[in-house]
């Protein structure tokens, strides 16, 4: 019988995952953990869906056993390999044919398998309903450069719950942000990442997040998930500007200059030509401080006009000198806490 999603992601602690759809498809977005094995990859998947297209299901289902025939021995070799003697969890896209007839293979080959009802659909599907959840969020807003993630990984050192949607997101959300970071998951993936994160926490205690805006670099927030960001509290880092500064030099001063240079013609136009090029002689002479400084005319302005916008939601306002962030974080944990 065909697993819910409930008790997939219980097993799967046990149990390989083995993602069967195309290359293309698992690129897109899987289930942590996953190894995909495709039935039909890439080139063979389109064969099938022009076959569907042009002659109907039968001739692409035929279609279909012709392309994977070849490839049989291959399939089984690299599920043996994964399978590792244990009983293993398979889907497809909507836990149909393909997942299907994969199970029936590996068991020709004394492979033992589950699959999940509705496969990857059905992930995905249980995925949003937890984005819509009455998850108990509060979040930590602050100009530029004020340590606003920082303060949130010490919260965790302390037992808090957060949710590190830069660290998702390989991303820390200005123009900078990809600098000296990971390549950026889909926003398909992210969502998954988030969605796997909110799993493990328990909804009715607090939860930590940043203040962001509903994109991070490329990726998108869950749209439900960013609407309940729109209406939790916010807990305002006050940071100087010169500790601001220090801080973000110490953060990019060892970034590529050619790198940084690109990542500033991104915000040409709403810097200002003339803030622009002052920028950019400060760079190219080695002053990552006074480069630094001009840029947060722009990001303190663009802030401050975001935050007066939400200001009904800053329930606590606190300076930070920008040195100890766990004693920071117990400080606004406490602070909050008491109101």
């Amino acid at each position: 019988m065909p697993l819910s999603v409930e008790d997939f992601l219980v097993l799967r602690a046990s149990h390989p995952i083995v993602d069967v759809r195309s290359e293309g498809e698992f690129e897109q977005g899987h289930i942590l953990g996953a190894i995909n094995v495709p039935l039909l990859n890439n080139e063979a998947r389109a064969i099938v869906g022009t076959a569907y297209k042009k002659k109907g299901q039968a001739e692409a289902i035929r279609e279909g056993f012709r392309l994977v025939g070849p490839r049989l021995a291959e399939i089984i070799q690299q599920t043996e390999t994964i399978a590792a003697g244990k009983e293993i969890l398979v889907h497809c896209w909507r836990g149909g044919m393909r997942s299907s007839n994969f199970c029936q293979f590996a068991g020709m080959a004394k492979i033992k398998s589950q699959l999940l009802k509705g496969g990857y659909k059905a992930y995905r599907q249980f995925g949003f309903e937890a984005f819509q959840k009455p998850l108990q969020i509060t979040l930590i807003g602050g100009c530029t450069g004020s340590g606003k993630s920082e303060v949130l990984r010490a919260l965790a050192v302390q037992g808090e719950q957060i949710l590190d949607l830069e660290k998702m997101a390989h991303h820390k959300g200005s123009a900078f942000g990809s600098l000296m970071q990971l390549p950026q998951p889909t926003t398909e993936q992210f969502h998954n990442n988030l969605f796997e994160e909110i799993f493990k926490l328990d909804i009715s205690r607090p939860i930590w997040v940043e203040d962001e805006s509903i994109t991070i670099g490329k990726v998108f927030l869950p749209p439900d998930f960013w609407l309940l960001m729109k209406s939790s509290p916010i807990l305002q880092m006050n940071v100087t500007k010169e500790v601001r500064v220090q801080r973000l030099v110490a953060e990019y001063g060892h970034a590529d200059r050619a790198e940084f240079l690109e990542a500033m013609t991104k915000i040409v136009k709403r810097l200002g030509g003339q803030h622009f090029k002052a920028a950019k002689e400060k760079l190219l002479a080695g002053d990552m401080a006074g480069t630094i400084e001009i840029l947060l005319t722009y990001y303190d302005k663009y802030y401050l006009e975001s935050i007066e916008n939400k200001k009904d939601r800053v329930k606590l306002t606190l300076p930070w000198d920008g040195k100890d962030a766990i004693t920071f974080a117990k400080n606004l944990s406490r602070e909050y806490g008491n109101r």
